[in-house]
C-alpha cells in the first residue's frame, strides 16, 4: 500500500512525530490512522517511560494568576536542560498546567503522595457508602475501587482530566511532552492560592 504525504501530513499534524515515524506507523497499521495515532501514543508512552529515571534539574516557575486575581498558582516544571526550558512547547505546558490547577485545584501530584491516613479514611467512607446503598458484599471491594479511582481523578494532579479537554489526562499531556522535547518533564511542585481561603 502506497502512504501519501497527504497522509503522513496528517498524522504528524495530529501527532507531532517525525516524518519517517509516521510514515512507519501508516505503514504498519496498513493506512489506518486512528491505529497509526494509537501506534505512535504508544511509542511515546515507552520512551517517557525510559527517561523516567533521569535528572530534571532544569525548567521554570510558571506564575499563574486566573482572571479577577482571586486565584493564583505557582508551579515548578522540571525539566533536564536549559534548552529546553527555554522551548515554546516546554513553557506552553507549564502555562497550561498552572491553569488546569488554578481551575481544577488538585491537592497532590500523584496518587502515591496521598497520605495513607486520608487514603484509609476514605477506603472507610466508600466502604459504607456501598454498605448503606445495599450492594452485596461480594461486589463492594469493586465498587470501592472504582470509585477510589473516582477520587484520584478529582484530587491528584496526573490522574485528573485537563480542564480545556476532559479526553485528554494531564499525564498524557506530560508524556507527549516528554516524546516532543526528547527529555523527562517533572511537575515537581505546586501552590494554589485562593482569597480569603485562610480566613474560613
Amino acid at each position: 500500500m502506497t502512504i501519501t504525504t497527504a497522509q503522513i501530513k496528517e498524522l504528524r499534524d495530529a501527532t507531532g512525530a517525525g516524518v519517517l515515524e509516521a510514515k512507519k506507523a501508516l505503514e504498519n497499521t496498513g493506512g489506518d490512522f486512528e491505529k497509526a495515532v494509537d501506534l505512535l501514543r504508544e511509542k511515546g508512552a515507552a520512551r517517557a517511560a525510559k527517561r523516567a529515571d533521569r535528572a530534571a534539574s532544569e525548567g521554570i516557575i510558571e506564575l499563574y494568576a486566573h482572571p479577577g486575581n482571586r486565584v493564583g498558582v505557582i508551579l515548578e516544571l522540571n525539566c533536564e536542560t536549559d534548552f529546553v526550558a527555554r522551548n515554546e512547547e516546554f513553557r506552553n505546558l507549564a502555562h497550561e498546567l498552572a491553569l488546569h490547577i488554578a481551575a481544577m485545584s488538585p491537592r497532590y501530584i500523584t496518587r502515591e503522595e496521598v497520605p495513607q491516613g486520608e487514603l484509609d479514611r476514605e477506603l472507610e467512607v466508600l466502604k459504607a457508602q456501598a454498605k448503606a446503598e445495599g450492594k452485596p458484599d461480594n461486589i463492594i471491594e469493586k465498587i470501592v475501587q472504582g470509585r477510589l479511582t473516582k477520587f484520584y481523578e478529582e484530587f491528584c494532579l496526573l490522574e485528573q482530566p485537563f480542564v480545556k479537554d476532559d479526553s485528554v489526562k494531564v499525564s498524557d499531556m506530560i508524556t507527549d511532552t516528554i516524546r516532543k522535547t526528547g527529555e523527562n518533564v517533572i511537575v515537581r511542585r505546586f501552590a494554589r492560592y485562593e482569597l480569603g481561603e485562610s480566613l474560613e
